[in-house]
């Protein structure tokens, strides 16, 4: 397992040789989203398997959706494996208001899926194999 600086407090990223997972933490509106767009468009490229868990999040607009669907898109294209962990009702009723369930599929956590959980401060670093 290797140690991955990190210096952003709105995405963790950790593998343990099974799927990517990227943890997204606050408001995902354009700025957020302009500023994660690059590191998560390597995750997709990257990944065999990507989960996305936004559990974290405590805001997300048409903006933040629009990555979300690019993602997935990305991700599904290239034959690899998707999941969106979303268990927010708020979230849940604009991806059904949107038409975006299919492409984004959210679940709920499985039993074993860790809590996203944020860093407790800039700088943390996330582990990654």
């Amino acid at each position: 397992m290797q140690l991955i600086p990190r210096h952003d407090p709105h995405l963790v990223v950790h593998s343990t040789g099974g799927p990517t997972v990227a943890a997204l933490h606050g408001e995902l509106d354009l700025v957020l989203v302009r500023h994660l767009r690059p590191e998560l468009d390597a995750l997709v490229r990257e990944s065999e398997a990507l989960t996305v868990d936004i559990r974290g999040l405590t805001f997300c607009d048409a903006t933040g959706l629009g990555l979300l669907a690019h993602c997935a898109g990305r991700v599904q294209a290239r034959g690899a494996r998707w999941r969106l962990i979303c268990d927010q009702p708020w979230i849940l009723r604009l991806i059904r208001l949107t038409a975006l369930g299919e492409l984004l599929r959210p679940e709920a956590a499985a039993p074993g899926d860790q809590p996203a959980v944020r860093p407790s401060e800039p700088g943390v670093t996330s582990p990654v194999s």
